[in-house]
């Protein structure tokens, strides 16, 4: 597989993992953290660094708008919900 192909593939995964994470609004981020180690902060962080590797300057907004679909503020009113004490003992925050 050539490079060009492989990058185009890897983006169409991304674009998919983005668009299901859009779906699953009632995910919070809290439990993608808890489960799986990252959310869609760290996806935006990753797009922002990515960015900047190849001198593109994305702000932080700019980066969890094309994660979330939408300004970070607005989703979390519409769709981030208050953790349980359970949730928040469960939870083992690392370095992104």
């Amino acid at each position: 597989m050539d490079k060009q192909t492989q990058t185009e593939l890897e983006a169409a995964a991304f674009r998919r993992l983005v668009a299901h994470l859009r779906e699953r609004s009632d995910v919070q981020n809290l439990d993608l953290m808890t489960l799986a180690g990252f959310c869609r902060n760290c996806l935006s962080n990753w797009y922002q660094e990515a960015a900047k590797e190849i001198g593109l300057d994305v702000s932080k907004d700019a980066a969890r708008e094309r994660v979330y679909g939408m300004p970070y503020e607005e989703w979390k009113v519409k769709h981030q919900t208050e953790a349980s004490p359970e949730k928040l003992a469960g939870f083992q925050p690392h370095k992104h």
